[in-house]
């Protein structure tokens, strides 16, 4: 009796796992379709010496709770190369926190290095992409180091670009 009630239990069980396992690769695949139909959509962002970039700092990292306000103001010095500010704080009871970054673009892709204002001890390596959503609309996915926390990060950003 115990051993077909345990057989029974083992049957359940294999078949749920079999279910996951299903469920696992269709929301996989269903995600890579979506990232592909949009990165064909999508178009790089053409850089020139003069563009202004007004965005978001990281909307990644955010809970829906915690929200916090960190503008981001970029200028294009050269066609290749971008340096910005980036003004945040958490909550009323923090400071603001001034932040500086730079992207230097190579065929469509950006190497970024960000610094906690002139402090070089909390550096954050990263590399990233920009994609034109529409007409002067942005988005920059990103994936940065901190070297001071030792993580490694995905980042999503967005704004425009004049």
């Amino acid at each position: 009796m115990l051993s077909k009630v345990v057989g029974h239990y083992v049957f359940k069980l294999k078949f749920l796992l079999t279910k996951i396992k299903k469920m696992k690769k269709m929301i996989l695949t269903l995600a890579l379709g979506l990232l592909i139909a949009v990165g064909a959509n999508a178009q790089e962002v053409q850089n020139a010496k003069g563009d202004w970039y007004v965005g978001t700092g990281d909307i990644a990292n955010v809970s829906w709770t915690e929200w916090s306000l960190s503008p981001t103001v970029g200028y294009a010095i050269t066609d290749d190369l971008m340096l910005g500010a980036n003004v945040s704080q958490a909550d009323s009871s923090e400071d603001l926190s001034l932040d500086l970054h730079a992207r230097y673009f190579y065929k469509g892709y950006f190497a970024y290095v960000a610094t906690d204002g002139l402090d070089t001890d909390g550096m954050k390596l990263g590399v990233g992409r920009m994609f034109t959503i529409h007409k002067g609309v942005f988005l920059d996915p990103k994936v940065v180091y901190d070297t001071q926390a030792k993580t490694t990060n995905l980042q999503l950003g967005f704004g425009l670009k004049f």
